[in-house]
């Protein structure tokens, strides 16, 4: 094949247009992946709505997304360790290699790092180009549907595994599905409680049946009212806040017992006020989490996979990828968890 439909942002203006683009030709250090599923992000949603965030950041015409399983087609010819017909997922951040953070082997701090559907041709497309390096097999234990959400799954796992959850109390704002599956890894690792706050109640009910999590509505509910029933005298020991709400972050702040610790991994929007006092004089400590540990993260989240991690509740809608407009306007919706493309 010469040409493939892919998904392209055309036009500097709302919306995602069906293309017939080339075939990408592979580099001597790349692979050619048959995508055969795909995941939309949160980001193809800033792309789609074409936001202040996108028309900064995204070269037009663009093929986008980022989050998908497939089969290796093509090898470049200095590819070694990789094999035709292997499944895979992949990294989607391509980094630099000249940087310090690069150099030490701290990938995921590489301040040159590029994004395939962001910065590069991405993977909403029947063929993807990727560098070998970015690969990642997949074993047979992981299907590809599961493996189209490993991008989203390694920032929730990435996020989550920034402190020790061993016996703590979690409290994670911001019930999207990536929220959702850093509380089912929480409580996969050991974690003694996990609370998870949001306004959208669709979304809370989700949670609480991909994972055993105790959901609380914040806009009809005390969050400190679910303190005596889990024995929790002080407040929560460690917080995720994935919702990007700067309320969500002032109330995990005021819950948190002295000596918190908080990982970031959600993005206000523009500046935000913060009460730095409060933040000293709990002594709490903020990580700010971006994509994942390049691959450490990719070796744990397929570890805990296969030993029992089930996050496949998390997908609510599966559509062919022709159907691309009614899976984006799902999410856009509000009310979804992932949703898949299938692109076979």
């Amino acid at each position: 094949m010469t040409t493939m439909i892919a998904l392209e942002k055309s036009r500097p203006e709302p919306g995602l247009w069906q293309v017939t683009a080339p075939v990408p030709e592979t580099g001597p250090d790349d692979v050619l992946i048959r995508v055969r599923k795909t995941g939309i992000c949160g980001t193809d949603i800033h792309i789609w709505n074409w936001d202040d965030w996108a028309e900064r950041t995204v070269p037009v015409p663009l093929i986008t997304g980022h989050e998908f399983a497939g089969e290796i087609v093509e090898l470049g010819r200095n590819v070694t360790g990789l094999a035709v017909g292997q499944r895979c997922s992949g990294e989607g951040h391509l980094i630099g290699r000249e940087s310090r953070q690069s150099r030490a082997g701290r990938f995921h701090l590489d301040p040159a790092t590029r994004g395939i559907g962001v910065n590069e041709q991405g993977a909403f497309a029947q063929f993807l180009r990727l560098p070998a390096f970015n690969v990642v097999p997949l074993p047979d234990a992981i299907d590809d549907e599961i493996g189209a959400i490993l991008d989203p799954l390694g920032n929730a796992v990435h996020t989550a595994l920034s402190f020790d959850l061993v016996g703590e109390d979690v409290l994670v704002t911001g019930a999207g599905p990536i929220g959702i599956m850093a509380a089912a890894v929480a409580r996969h690792v050991g974690a003694r409680h996990v609370v998870i706050t949001d306004v959208n109640q669709t979304r809370l009910d989700l949670a609480a049946r991909v994972a055993d999590v105790v959901p609380v509505n914040v806009a009809t509910t005390d969050l400190r009212s679910v303190f005596p029933a889990l024995k929790m005298a002080q407040g929560f020991d460690v917080g995720m806040e994935m919702s990007g709400a700067q309320a969500a972050l002032d109330q995990m702040v005021e819950h948190m017992v002295m000596g918190g610790r908080i990982a970031m991994l959600g993005i206000p929007p523009g500046k935000s006020p913060v009460d730095w006092s409060r933040i000293v004089f709990k002594a709490i400590t903020i990580k700010g989490v971006y994509g994942r540990e390049i691959f450490e993260t990719w070796y744990k989240m397929i570890a805990m996979l296969e030993n029992g991690l089930d996050i496949r509740p998390v997908i609510t809608h599966r559509l062919p990828a022709g159907r691309f407009a009614e899976g984006f306007e799902i999410m856009r919706g509000g009310a979804s968890g992932k949703v898949v493309l299938d692109w076979e």
